[in-house]
């Protein structure tokens, strides 16, 4: 009897032993479960973020309701800044349409481009990773000062766009020069960067079932057929992303025509950026400036929310398959 006790006895010291150390664990555990641990590991991106991001975005839009030089004190004016804009401001409305002729142009080029290399590249070919490291290297330097003085000898009039023209006895012409051809010359080398949006469509080829294909051709179709009927309305999510993202950086696109055309000739490439850039650090006119980035992130926030609406009648989610609609 004694031993059977004696085992009881250590049975429950044992069972006593795993319940505190079980208690111990789960307070230890709970207090890295508390909202304040969260916030500690997040502290460095909140920090950027409001020190960075938000404060700036406040002050401009208090500066945007002032006359704000930088060589006078402060002075509140009210809606001046916006009543002028939209009143007596033509370079204004003239960066409006170059702007939006920039973006119409730039990017559904730039998508077809990075749709049709996508689809190419997502074939399973010897050595195909580097055909697409060698296509994507252009985003990483597209968007650099460098490559913008490149381009902006390629195309003068003494520049290789026209000597190779001349090589089939064509006569060029000084394409950034020209205000007819100028703008034309920002958005191929916008389209020339389809780098990452290739990259966002391999992945979503990728995600598509190749029983649709498999079944597709077995009812006698064609590539091109599986292309618009099988891999466009699978690839709608994907190329919704790519469009938002695409409006989105298209309508701030600074570098490029800056260093390029600085916005000529006659004010042909005067896209929105450059004229704000204008104001701000030519004029030194900082509030009538951040008047005009508030106008901006309006009209980009108008813009992609009429792309979010019409969404639902072309974006196609497989999870909505089996209930025929379209989200």
């Amino acid at each position: 009897m004694s031993r059977t006790a004696s085992a009881a006895t250590n049975a429950d010291d044992s069972r006593t032993g795993l319940a505190t150390g079980s208690k111990k664990r789960s307070r230890f555990w709970s207090r890295w479960e508390t909202p304040g641990i969260g916030y500690l590991f997040i502290s460095p991106w909140l920090l950027g973020f409001l020190l960075l991001t938000l404060y700036p975005m406040l002050l401009s839009l208090y500066y945007s309701f002032t006359n704000y030089t930088l060589m006078k004190p402060i002075e509140w004016v009210g809606l001046q800044n916006y009543e002028r804009i939209f009143t007596a401001d033509d370079k204004f409305v003239k960066s409006l349409k170059v702007t939006f002729l920039y973006v119409l142009g730039s990017v559904p080029l730039k998508l077809i481009a990075a749709l049709l290399v996508a689809v190419v590249l997502a074939k399973a070919v010897k050595g195909i990773s580097a055909y697409r490291i060698a296509i994507y290297f252009p985003s990483l330097i597209g968007g650099s000062i460098a490559v913008s003085m490149l381009w902006r000898n390629i195309f003068g009039v003494d520049g290789s766009f026209n000597s190779l023209l001349g090589l089939f006895g064509i006569e060029g012409t000084g394409w950034i020069s020209n205000p007819s051809t100028a703008l034309w010359t920002l958005i191929v080398l916008t389209v020339w960067q389809f780098g990452s949006s290739m990259v966002i469509f391999l992945a979503g080829l990728k995600q598509i079932p190749r029983d649709l294909y498999e079944a597709s051709s077995v009812d006698g179709a064609n590539r091109f057929v599986q292309f618009f009927k099988i891999t466009l309305p699978m690839l709608s999510p994907t190329l919704y992303f790519n469009l938002i993202m695409g409006v989105i950086n298209a309508f701030q696109m600074f570098t490029s025509a800056y260093v390029i055309t600085n916005g000529g000739p006659m004010n042909s490439t005067l896209v929105y950026a450059v004229y704000l850039y204008e104001r701000a650090f030519s004029r030194y006119q900082l509030g009538y400036a951040s008047a005009l980035a508030w106008i901006m992130l309006v009209l980009i926030g108008i813009v992609a929310g009429l792309i979010a609406l019409t969404s639902k009648y072309w974006v196609f989610y497989e999870a909505d398959a089996g209930r025929g609609k379209r989200k």
